[in-house]
């Protein structure tokens, strides 16, 4: 019997190819960053998408043993700063599955925002980082459906290995 895995390389090659169908919309239409938004405790789309590559950065940063950058100064003024935040994640992401000698067993203490002090395993930071993003992007075609803006790509996973028929 064959063993079927899903990779961290196959997870994050999907995330990037979302996240770059998003940046490409969302420089088709950088109004959209002033859109009202109530996710996530953002006030605006511009403050979800910072808040989808805060947490991209913060976790990628405590997984390469870096500190924390003060989510604070992650900035949303625009696409560009959003997406060079998104680009510096990806780099540490694609540098950490290079390290084979890490054990994504191991158990590591972070601070969160909205729960405090916690503890998860390598493995399970790497993939929330990555499937907290998803799961936004999907909360935000629909926010931008709601607004005349339709993403017209298909987005599920699926889509990264299906032919027509």
């Amino acid at each position: 019997m064959s063993q079927l895995t899903l990779t961290a390389e196959d997870v994050l090659a999907w995330h990037e190819q979302n996240t770059a169908n998003w940046r490409h919309l969302l420089n088709e239409h950088p109004e959209a960053l002033a859109l009202p938004c109530d996710i996530a405790g953002a006030k605006t789309l511009g403050e979800l998408l910072q808040h989808i590559v805060a947490v991209e950065l913060r976790y990628a940063e405590r997984l390469a043993g870096l500190p924390p950058t003060d989510y604070t100064t992650i900035p949303f003024d625009s696409v560009a700063s959003i997406y060079a935040t998104h680009d510096r994640s990806a780099t540490l992401f694609r540098d950490l599955l290079t390290i084979t000698e890490t054990d994504w067993s191991e158990r590591i203490e972070f601070v969160t925002r909205s729960k405090g002090p916690a503890r998860a395993s390598r493995k399970a930071i790497f993939f929330h980082a990555l499937l907290h993003g998803e799961r936004h992007y999907a909360q935000l075609a629909t926010l931008l459906r709601q607004h005349g803006i339709k993403p017209g790509w298909p987005m599920d996973y699926l889509f990264m290995d299906m032919e027509r028929a």
